[in-house]
Parts: structure tokens; C-alpha cells; sequence
């Protein structure tokens, strides 16, 4: 039985699918359905007062809207989605978040925005199925 989805979007259109596959799972098991938008630190780092800040801010507005497209499409099938956009690693922040809420299945991206070669996938989502400790679908 699936009670707790999470799904880790990026924007890309491989999370766009991805969110498209976690809403069909909750919608068919009456799961909770939580996103999770992370602001990757390694790439977006956090001084005050710079040019970078002002990346990071952007970064986190763009993730917030991710997050609201999933939460508009999942009311329209009826049911709301738990968002958090954070910063961090990726990887390590969608597992822990999955751990903390105790996710029946992580949903997220075969490669992001960052990724260059289609044809292999993405660090963070190998990262996310070496590390989960659960099951984890992912969308291409």
C-alpha cells in the first residue's frame, strides 16, 4: 500500500513527468502527496548582499512555483500537496525529507535541468536510489 508519496521536482520536464506520475499514484491510492523543491547549495551558495544571493533568491522563487504548479494540478484532482522548498544537496535533503515523513515512494526526475547527456541519469536521482532505503520511481 502507498500512504505517503513524495515527489522532488526541479522544473525540468523529466520532474514535470515525474509529478504527472506521483499525482496519478496518489490519486489511485489515496495517498498523502508531499513535493519537495531544493535549492542546491553546491550550486547557489549563500553570502550576503551579492550577486549570488540574488541567484539563490531567484532560485527559490523559481522552486516555490514549481511547487505551486504541482500543488494546482493536485486540486484539481481533489486532494493537496504538502510543499517545502529548502535549501542544500539535493539528494541528501529529498531522502532525509522522505525519511522524515516516512514516504511509501520517492518520485522524482531521470535527470535535471543541470544534466548534459540524455542518455544517463542524472546524480541526483542515482544519488536518491543509492540512498533511500525505499522505493523510488523514476521518470523519463
Amino acid at each position: 500500500m502507498c500512504d505517503t508519496i513524495l515527489v522532488a521536482t526541479d522544473g525540468s520536464a523529466d520532474a514535470n513527468r515525474a509529478a504527472t506520475h506521483a499525482l496519478e499514484q496518489a490519486e489511485q491510492h489515496g495517498a498523502e502527496l508531499h513535493a519537495i523543491f531544493v535549492v542546491d547549495t553546491d550550486r547557489y551558495s549563500e553570502p550576503a548582499l551579492s550577486s549570488v544571493e540574488l541567484e539563490t533568491t531567484e532560485m527559490e522563487d523559481w522552486g516555490n512555483e514549481q511547487l505551486s504548479e504541482v500543488a494546482e494540478r493536485a486540486e484539481g484532482l481533489g486532494f493537496e500537496v504538502t510543499a517545502r522548498c529548502c535549501h542544500g544537496k539535493p539528494y541528501v535533503e529529498i531522502v532525509s525529507d522522505a525519511d522524515e515523513i516516512d514516504a511509501d515512494l520517492i518520485v522524482l526526475g531521470y535527470h535535471g535541468h543541470s544534466h548534459t547527456d540524455p542518455n544517463q541519469i542524472g546524480s541526483v536521482a542515482d544519488r536518491v536510489v543509492q540512498n533511500a532505503g525505499r522505493p523510488v520511481l523514476v521518470a523519463a
